[in-house]
């Protein structure tokens, strides 16, 4: 496999390379029939917590590594390049534990926090419904306040772990109307509170291997105690971390890319027809260079992000530009690779055409590309605004 990454230190090449051999050696060989079985592997994210991976992000003082993102987004390209479901789902219970460990108190970071990162509790994050996906403020779900704690009513949609999470960080309405972004506020609910149902998995056209499903809530009880932050910040706390979780779902679409590249070159450069190989023939190799341009330029566009993260600063914006740009890309490097493979590559002797199912449904979670071109138009606005305003 060609040297492509960028480190900051030698430690965090070997961190790299422990994982490149991890998922080379543990993941790779499981994930065609996993996928192919619609298999949950449970396990793998314990044995991923037991070596940190799941804690890199997070601070020392919490049970993490205190890595810096840029590391963080490069570990999950090497899990997203050999088994996308399980990048997608580290990617996931990262954002399940954001909230804790931005918003919660001491206490609850103490109490939960080491077990979801080391592995043992798995989260699930819960803010969309049937009616409320790209606009979040219009969900129905209630908590309403009794005796001390809350009762939670109603169904999220498209929870990844769904039916498989050992929690579930659910956002609902406690006052006002659908629409008002004040009355949302965040809790972290037990799987096994009574109430709460896991429907069906939904029967998916790719990430066969990650559970989704709705979870309903009829009558579940909820200790105040486990409220993330003040009542009505609950909004606030899911779109924080959304911003992060655009960056996992970008360094897991450009690691898919990468792998599916990976796969085209090999299939290529063994390939003969007319006498050559089939990389000689100007045709293909132009498809190659495409391929590995747009690759290139998705992780430098996640890089750029994480850099800015790590500085502290706000990255909104680029974080929305590189899941645009990664999602994107992984969709037209995963549809090439195919191509490359031609007949075989329509054929599940290679997994290239489940690389390319595994990509489209990137484009949509974590807010569709629609919504993260919307968004990126405001910002240009905001800032274009702020910009006149300075001269």
């Amino acid at each position: 496999m060609p040297a492509r990454r960028t480190f900051s230190s030698s430690e965090h090449a070997d961190l790299l390379q422990l994982v490149r051999t991890i998922a080379t050696a543990e993941l790779a060989p499981r994930a065609a029939q996993a996928e192919a079985d619609e298999d949950f592997p449970r396990e793998v994210f314990r044995t991923l917590g037991k070596v940190g991976i799941l804690g890199l992000p997070y601070p020392e003082e919490l049970g993490g590594s205190g890595l810096p993102y840029e590391v963080y987004v490069q570990v999950l390209e090497e899990v997203g390049a050999v088994w996308a479901s399980v990048g997608v789902g580290v990617s996931v219970h990262a954002l399940s534990c954001y909230g804790l460990a931005t918003r919660g108190t001491a206490e609850q970071q103490q109490r939960w926090l080491p077990d979801m990162l080391g592995g043992e509790l798995l989260g699930a994050y819960s803010l969309s419904e049937h009616q409320a996906g790209s606009d979040p403020a219009a969900m129905t779900t209630t908590a309403r306040g009794d005796g001390g704690g809350y009762v939670l009513n109603g169904t999220k949609a498209w929870v990844t772990h769904g039916g498989q999470a050992d929690f579930y960080k659910i956002m609902a309405r406690t006052s006002g109307a659908p629409g008002d972004r004040d009355g949302v506020s965040c809790f972290l609910v037990p799987a096994d509170s009574p109430g709460l149902f896991a429907d069906p998995p939904e029967q998916k056209m790719g990430l066969t291997g990650s559970t989704t499903a709705a979870i309903r809530l009829e009558g579940v009880r909820v200790p105040a105690e486990r409220r993330l932050g003040a009542e009505g910040d609950g909004l606030k706390i899911a779109l924080a971390g959304l911003d992060a979780g655009r960056l996992g779902i970008a360094a897991v679409a450009t690691g898919l890319a990468q792998g599916a590249l990976d796969v085209a070159l090999a299939y290529a450069q063994e390939r003969h027809t007319f006498g050559r190989r089939i990389i000689d023939h100007q045709g293909l190799g132009f498809l190659l260079a495409d391929m590995e341009a747009a690759v290139a330029s998705a992780r430098a566009t996640l890089l750029h992000a994480a850099r800015i993260k790590d500085a502290g600063l706000p990255y909104g914006r680029e974080a929305s530009i590189a899941k645009l740009v990664a999602t994107d890309n992984a969709m037209r490097v995963t549809t090439d690779a195919v191509q490359v493979l031609g007949g075989a590559g329509y054929t599940r002797d290679f997994p290239v055409e489940r690389y390319m199912r595994e990509a489209k449904v990137m484009q949509i979670f974590e807010g569709t590309n629609q919504i993260q071109r919307l968004a990126i138009t405001r910002h240009l606005d905001r800032d274009s605004a702020r910009s006149i305003g300075c001269h």
